[in-house]
This record gives structure tokens, C-alpha cells and sequence, in this order.
């Protein structure tokens, strides 16, 4: 299994000190004159060991060597919720996110809804970068064998921050297992904890489940499938009442078999993965960017997952409802009329 790339120190350092310059950064990063490249750009990714962090690394690397910037950092992250609050403070450039994160973020509302002339801060995206898979996890000498089992179990819904923990949620909301629809002793218990973490208590039997999204496959789940044996639980029967619940479109997708040692395939929740930023981030960095997304696609396909559907022409524009910034509409049409 290949390994997930790693962070040199100079680019954890470099990510340090940008985490420190908070808000300033749109200065740096967005009120750049026309045609000006920055000195800097920052991609929110995702925690260590995952996904997000592994895509949002070799975005970064990208746009420095195309020159798109002068420097371009990816940074730890608690998820999708943190990345998109980051993306919206101006703590970040670039952000990776679920869709249903994005969407709810984006929902018109008092808080959300940016005053007449003012929407520079704006929630858009540049295009969806991949297709997310909801993993239900559970050890294979569990005797877990359908989501109707975790009545009164224990589970993993991701790191304080991610869209895991609000997919997580929906899902066990839809299954009636939640504190406002499950009986007597039979609502699941949720508890935040990142991949890694979420392995270990798997591992020891402090929690019976774990529910974790991202590409397929994950290499940490991998490993541990090969320690530990893991059984896949379907979810494919929730996926109505989960998109009922949030009006927001969740898609039937297929864990391909032996993606976790001698697990067999299973249906489950995907939900679309976006790349975002503000609306005030300049247009030619926009328009580069979306260059890099389709006609570099094979330096952003992290080696790690296979069972993705990355970057093609037909799904980049498909961003589930949340605007695309004008400039990358503008590229798209360009690209390919």
C-alpha cells in the first residue's frame, strides 16, 4: 500500500506561521491586483494521515511549481466544518470540503446571507475534486451485522470540525437511532474522534463502531483491516430518509470488494467533495487554478485511493448547488465551450 506523502519540515513550518497571521491573510492572498501573483497560498486539508490532507498537499505543490503562486502550503485541519470557517476568515485560500458541509454553510439565513453589496465573502466553489465515500466500520468478530445493530452502541463520528460529524449524524438521525427519535436506551452515542484515534478505540473496544469519510481506499483503514479484520456495514436503505432530512442529495455509491482486506463490496453515502473559496479571490488565480484541476488531473490523484472518480470534465462543474466563482465558471467555458 502506498504511503501517504509526507510534510517536509520547512512546509510545517511554513503552514505554523500562517496559522499565526490569521485574517491578514487576505491581504496577502486576495487584494492582489489584477494579473499579481501572491506570495502566498494556503490549502485547508484535512488531519494527518487522511485523505484531505494528502489531496490538499499535492494542490499545494502544484500551484507552487506552476507558478501560480510564489509559495503554497497545505494545512492540518480538523475537517471540512473547520476548513470552510478557515476559508471564510480568510485563514485560508483554498479549502476542501463536503458538499452537505458546504451547502449548509452556504444555506441563506440571517447569519449566512452576506448584506446587498457585501458578498466579496461569499462561499463558492471551483469545481468538485472527487467523489467522498461514508465508511461504517465495525471489527469483524462484532456481532454488528446492519446499522439497526448499533442501537445503544458507542460510535466514532470524526474529529471536532469535519463534515463527517454532521454526514454521521444525518445518517443516525435517519436511521431513528438518534437522542430525538430513538427510544428508551437505543440512541447510538457519538463521540468525536479523528481517523486515527477512531482506529485505536475500534482496536480496544471503547467504541463499536466508527464512521468516517474519504477516498477508497484509506490507507490507515487499510492497515488496520489487515490487523484487526473489519466488517463494512451498508447503508444504502438510509440514503432516503438521509436526504429527506437535509433536502441535500446524497449519492448511492459501491466500496469495492477486498478495498479492506477480505471485505466484501458494499453500498454506502457518497457525498461530493468540493474545492472552495471566497468570491473575492482574484480571477486569474481562479482561472489558473481551474487549468491545474483539468489539465494537470494526474498530479492530484493522491496514489493512495483507486476508488475515486477524480477531476473529469463531466463532474468538476457538478457542485452540488453551491455557486461556482464566476472566473471558474468563465474557465469551464473556455476549456471546453
Amino acid at each position: 500500500m502506498p504511503e501517504f506523502p509526507t510534510i517536509s519540515r520547512r512546509r510545517a513550518l511554513k503552514a505554523a506561521a500562517v496559522l499565526g497571521l490569521g485574517g491578514s491573510l487576505l491581504v496577502s492572498t486576495v487584494a492582489c491586483t489584477p494579473e499579481e501573483r501572491p506570495q502566498e497560498l494556503t490549502v485547508a486539508g484535512g488531519e494527518s494521515g487522511g485523505f484531505y490532507l494528502e489531496f490538499a498537499t499535492l494542490l499545494a505543490d502544484l500551484l507552487e511549481r506552476e507558478r501560480v503562486a510564489e509559495e503554497a502550503v497545505a494545512l492540518t485541519t480538523g475537517g471540512s466544518l473547520d476548513n470552510i470557517q478557515r476559508v471564510l476568515s480568510g485563514e485560508a485560500t483554498l479549502a476542501i470540503a463536503l458538499a452537505d458541509a458546504a451547502g449548509q454553510a452556504a444555506a441563506p439565513g440571517p447569519a449566512a446571507a452576506p448584506a446587498p453589496g457585501k458578498d466579496d465573502g461569499q462561499l463558492v466553489a471551483l469545481g468538485k475534486v472527487y467523489q467522498n465515500y461514508v465508511h461504517c466500520i465495525v471489527r469483524e468478530d462484532s456481532g454488528i451485522r446492519t446499522f439497526a445493530d448499533l442501537a445503544g452502541k458507542t460510535a466514532g463520528v470524526g474529529e471536532t470540525g469535519s463534515g463527517t460529524t454532521l454526514t454521521a449524524g444525518r445518517i443516525i438521525k435517519a436511521a431513528g437511532l438518534s437522542g430525538e427519535t430513538a427510544g428508551p436506551g437505543r440512541a447510538v452515542r457519538q463521540v468525536n474522534l479523528g481517523l486515527n484515534q477512531a482506529l485505536a478505540s475500534l482496536k480496544d473496544g471503547s467504541i463499536d463502531v466508527m464512521i468516517q469519510s474519504g477516498g477508497v481506499p484509506t490507507a490507515p483503514i487499510a492497515a488496520a483491516a489487515q490487523d484487526l479484520g473489519v466488517r463494512l456495514l451498508d447503508l444504502s436503505e438510509l440514503i432516503p430518509a438521509t436526504r429527506a432530512q437535509s433536502e441535500f442529495f446524497y449519492d448511492r455509491v459501491l466500496i469495492p470488494a477486498n478495498s479492506y482486506g477480505n471485505a466484501p463490496a458494499v453500498w454506502t453515502v457518497g457525498v461530493a467533495n468540493l474545492l472552495l473559496c471566497r468570491r473575492d479571490l482574484a480571477d486569474h488565480v481562479v482561472r489558473q487554478t481551474v487549468e491545474l484541476l483539468v489539465e494537470q488531473a494526474q498530479d492530484l490523484v493522491p496514489k493512495s485511493s483507486t476508488g475515486v472518480q477524480f477531476l473529469s470534465p463531466e463532474t468538476l462543474i457538478n457542485t452540488s448547488g453551491l455557486p461556482l466563482h464566476p472566473a471558474a465558471e468563465a474557465a469551464y467555458r473556455a476549456l471546453h465551450g
